[in-house]
């Protein structure tokens, strides 16, 4: 079996796939027009954040059998046109979900304890003890909406501090476990005071949180994004933190992250929360632990190797 990987990896999946006896040609430097014009030779692709794999770029792989994603999110892949042409895609939730629920609860902890804030005034010789008095986390009810590997993992962390767990998850019955309470999406806005999304991106819910979303909780509350940036529309974030409905923001993803090329709007936006005490900010990489880095690509060639044996079993 021939597989092109066609973003960076970490270098040991070339052991673990040698280890299969599989054949594979690692370009990372591959364009969009350099994986069309090679995928026909290949019957595994294995891809990062790099190139959406779309009905154009799938129309030559006659011999693919596999899409692998490094990472949690399909939102790079057509699966539509995977699944007509019988294409298999696997992704790595598991592999990612522990560094994604610490970094949820890092970013939390540094908001509430105001701890980039007073870190940057005690270096410019400010000693501000008043003005950096914190908030606790035990008693808060935390509203996770998706609950699955990566919703799951950062319940768990927050029930060990005392939370209140409540999650919703449209895709899922009987998913309440001993870290968290099922519930509705109107129970969670109507009683969380934190927000934590964890949920792909999708046409459903390609900005889902806007102001009407924000203006309909009950009480004022904190937000995470560690999903996908275009979920939230960060102009309701800066209108929900002015407003005082949004008492602060944790984001490792935003709707733009070219930052270097935002629209005018998208700049006013990120203009507001970079200089704002109420906001921590993060480049994407709440999954991108140095442990993870290699557990995704075990999760990955484990779930490609039963794939295999499973069909091997039915010829």
């Amino acid at each position: 079996m021939k597989i092109l990987i066609a973003d960076t990896m970490h270098s040991s999946l070339f052991t673990m796939l040698e280890e299969q006896g599989w054949e594979y040609a690692y370009h990372p430097e591959y364009r969009r027009e350099d994986i069309k014009a090679t995928i026909s030779g290949y019957e595994g692709i294995v891809i990062r954040s790099k190139t959406f794999l779309d009905e154009e770029m799938l129309a030559p792989a006659r011999k693919l059998r596999f899409i692998a994603r490094a990472g949690a999110g399909l939102d790079l892949i057509d699966l539509n046109v995977a699944k007509a042409r019988g294409i298999q895609v696997f992704h790595a939730g598991k592999g990612n979900r522990d560094a994604v629920a610490e970094h949820a609860l890092g970013m939390l902890l540094n908001l509430f304890n105001n701890i980039t804030k007073a870190d940057r005034e005690v270096r410019q010789g400010i000693w501000d003890r008043e003005g950096n008095r914190g908030v606790e986390l035990m008693n808060k009810t935390v509203g996770i909406v998706g609950y699955g590997n990566n919703g799951s993992a950062t319940a768990k962390r927050l029930s060990g501090f005392g939370c209140r767990v409540l999650a919703y998850d449209k895709y899922r019955d009987r998913y309440g476990d001993e870290f968290a309470t099922e519930c509705t999406l109107e129970q969670i806005t109507k009683e969380a005071d934190i927000l934590s999304l964890h949920i792909p991106l999708s046409e459903e819910t390609r900005y889902l949180i806007d102001e009407h979303f924000i203006d309909n909780f009950s009480k004022p509350f904190y937000l995470l994004n560690l999903s996908r940036g275009e979920i939230v529309k960060l102009d309701a974030v800066v209108h929900g933190l002015q407003s005082g409905k949004i008492k602060g923001a944790c984001l490792d993803v935003f709707e733009n992250e070219k930052i270097s090329r935002l629209s005018p709007a998208q700049q006013t936006a990120f203009d507001y929360l970079r200089t704002s005490d109420k906001v921590v900010l993060t480049p994407h990489v709440g999954g991108w632990t140095h442990e993870s880095y290699v557990r995704i690509n075990e999760v990955l060639v484990q779930q490609i190797t039963e794939w295999l044996k499973a069909s091997y079993s039915v010829l």
